[in-house]
């Protein structure tokens, strides 16, 4: 029975990957003190291992439950043990190709150091000056004690700025490029021997551990000092980190270096090598800087005696529009060829969050769109055109964008995304898919035209360079003019509509604040907030020097909706409902119809705002969506049927939150915009 089971499938293969690790471990010992000539050769037998690593992987990938000849304990687990290991072993091999094969082009420098730290093998050769790689071997092994004392200096976890003896090209995805003299800023030093370094740029990227030295002044040349000067300046100074806030920055590193979980989805083969935890995911979810709530409140001055963005206009008695730089309306068409995730995890949304940005900082609040998908062609995602009725303003794809920033950079971030949870162990996360940028100014400042846009996915996130979305398409390629245009319709690619305004569009945009993204089916509804907000703290404000608390319900509460999508959906539908029983004449009166809609949103939205029967809103919970939806569904009916929401406030049947000052006061002063220049 035994010799059965070890000629199981999954057995066959665990045997086999300890072989390999076996030959691995070997030849990493051999490499980290190569013999003269002998480069080449260990180069051609790890490609050879590689391949052998690579073949036991898929034959892994293969293999199913129902194949083993008797019951296998924890197989799932099994499995993905083993993929975690194979994968490994094949980094491992990936990065001594890369040293071996560097080390024999870039012979100017003996790096000949170990490649990682668990070989526990020291070099025989310190690392040199390009002038002294011809001196005696006498003169080497008098300045072996050097090295080895510069080799635990190297690794103080204190010394975080570190010089690069040599140039050194990515080769894979996450790998930073930098040229020999390049001052790189240290921020994490992995046990495996790749780094994660920061240049001068803010690029951020995996460098390997042998190709750097201490900083040392005293020895470096007067061109090397004088780099490592000007990089100081930028970085260890804090020029470009005052303008990085904490929660910005903290969410970036989090997606770019804690990349476990990718890994192991995929490993198992759950997702593309190019797919990594969404940056703007993990922004939203630091507090709410970029959040559409924080940037429709009104934006103070410099000095915050006045509003920046909020103006009154005695002659019509209303808000002034405020022409921005930046004004016009981006629509989502549609995604291709996006990668189809495993059965190992359930995607629970698919979406694409964006914002405006310079290539370096976030300008503006994350929007999110949610897409959807037929069975039949599951790698096309569509967007709702325009979104009317019943519809939730989360499919619209009609977006509205504004900002008055003057970066000759600025450009419309795009992020596709997916909301999943693992079927193994019932771990929720989201991911980005792929993102694109679309610059809104030319080299010369001018617009960029308005029409359709086809947008290339670029895999990592949007602070890594040269990363596809699925590698494996390119590995697939053949070298042929043909091959290569088949790939190229294979890539994933996002479609996006630029469009022109129109006068009655820029006059309505105009009323919002300087800097929002949105969707254009609830536009009118922000307009009357305006409006209410300008009234409020412009016209009928008995003092400009009075700071006293305004009770106001609507100012209070109504941030709150834009992130809570069904509720905007709320207040939309019984808008829609009250506007249909209008006459045209009622229409055109501005004053009557800001006055309605104070009525419509007591009536609907504010009551349920305070209702224990409404669940908290959880993003891609179906449960909790559909839940909501009926309770709200259910209230818009009984409260049209009753001409109000009073009965339902003044029934029995019905609890409400305990009663909060905040649900009536609105405190401008703490929930105003200050003027930040680094948004």
């Amino acid at each position: 029975m035994s010799g059965r089971r070890a000629r199981g499938p999954l057995q066959r293969v665990q045997r086999r990957s300890r072989e390999l690790q076996a030959q691995v471990e070997a030849l990493r010992a051999e490499s980290a003190a190569p013999a003269p000539g002998q480069r080449k050769a260990l180069s051609e037998r790890c490609l050879q291992l590689k391949k052998l690593v690579d073949e036991n992987t898929n034959a892994l990938h293969k293999l199913k439950k129902a194949d083993e000849p008797a019951p296998v304990g924890n197989y799932n687990q099994r499995k993905e043990d083993e993929e975690k290991l194979l994968l490994k072993l094949s980094q491992q091999l990936q990065k001594l190709v890369l040293v071996l094969h560097q080390d024999d082009v870039t012979m100017n420098y003996s790096v000949d150091e170990e490649h990682q730290k668990d070989t526990q093998t020291e070099d025989e050769n310190g690392e040199e000056d390009e002038s002294e790689d011809e001196e005696s071997s006498e003169e080497e092994d008098s300045e072996e004690t050097d090295d080895e004392d510069e080799d635990k200096l190297l690794d103080d976890p204190n010394v975080k700025e570190c010089i690069a003896v040599g140039n050194f090209n990515a080769q894979q995805e996450g790998d930073l490029t930098f040229t020999k003299g390049e001052v790189l800023l240290i921020h994490d030093k992995k046990a495996d021997g790749w780094w994660v370094a920061e240049n001068s740029k803010g690029e951020r990227g995996l460098v390997p551990r042998t190709y750097l030295a201490v900083q040392n002044e005293d020895v470096d040349s007067q061109e090397q000092s004088e780099e490592h000067i000007e990089v100081v300046d930028e970085t260890a100074d804090g020029t470009e980190i005052k303008k990085r806030t904490d929660s910005h920055w903290s969410a970036v590193r989090r997606a770019i270096t804690e990349n476990d979980t990718v890994e192991v989805l995929a490993t198992i083969g759950a997702v593309p090598a190019g797919f990594r935890l969404s940056t703007l995911f993990q922004l939203l979810e630091e507090g709410n800087q970029f959040r559409a709530s924080y940037f429709l409140q009104p934006e103070l001055t410099p000095s915050q005696l006045a509003f920046k963005d909020l103006v009154w206009n005695p002659e019509k008695n209303t808000i002034y529009p405020r022409p921005t730089r930046v004004s016009l309306i981006v629509t989502l068409c549609s995604c291709k060829m996006i990668p189809l995730p495993g059965v190992s995890i359930q995607v629970l949304s698919r979406h694409v969050r964006l914002c405006l940005f310079d290539g370096n900082r976030v300008l503006s609040n994350i929007h999110t769109v949610r897409a959807t998908w037929q069975p039949k062609n599951p790698q096309m995602w569509t967007f709702s055109p325009r979104v009317t009725g019943i519809l939730p303003s989360l499919l619209d794809g009609d977006c509205f964008v504004r900002s008055n920033s003057l970066s000759s950079d600025i450009g419309i971030l795009f992020e596709l995304g997916i909301t999943y949870i693992r079927n193994s162990t019932g771990e929720r996360g989201e991911l980005s898919c792929g993102w694109a940028f679309l610059k809104l100014f030319t080299s010369n400042g001018m617009p960029v035209p308005s029409k359709m846009y086809e947008l290339l996915l670029n895999g990592g996130t949007p602070y890594e360079r040269g990363v596809e979305v699925d590698p494996s398409i390119s590995r697939r390629a053949g070298s042929g003019v043909f091959h290569q245009f088949i790939t190229l319709k294979k890539q994933p690619v996002l479609i996006v509509k630029l469009r022109s305004l129109s006068v009655q569009s820029k006059d309505i945009l105009n009323l919002l604040p300087e800097t929002l993204i949105g969707s254009m089916c609830y536009i009118h509804l922000l307009i009357f907030y305006r409006q209410i907000l300008g009234d409020a703290l412009l016209k009928d404000r008995i003092s400009m020097q009075s700071t006293e608390l305004i009770c106001n319900p609507i100012l209070a509460t109504f941030p709150q909706l834009m992130d809570q999508p069904d509720l905007m959906d709320a207040l939309r539908s019984a808008w829609a409902d009250r506007e249909r029983t209008l006459k045209r004449s009622e229409k055109r009166d501005q004053e009557f119809l800001k006055s309605l809609f104070v009525l419509v949103y007591h009536d609907s939205v504010f009551p349920l705002l305070q209702s224990t029967s409404l669940p908290d809103y959880k993003w891609a919970d179906e449960e909790s969506e559909a839940s909501r939806w009926k309770v709200i569904a259910d209230f818009l009916k009984k409260s049209q049927e009753n001409d109000g929401a009073l009965q339902y406030l003044l029934s029995p049947e019905n609890t409400h939150k305990a009663f909060d000052i905040s649900e009536l006061a609105y405190d401008f002063l703490g929930e105003a915009r200050k003027n930040n220049p680094g948004i």
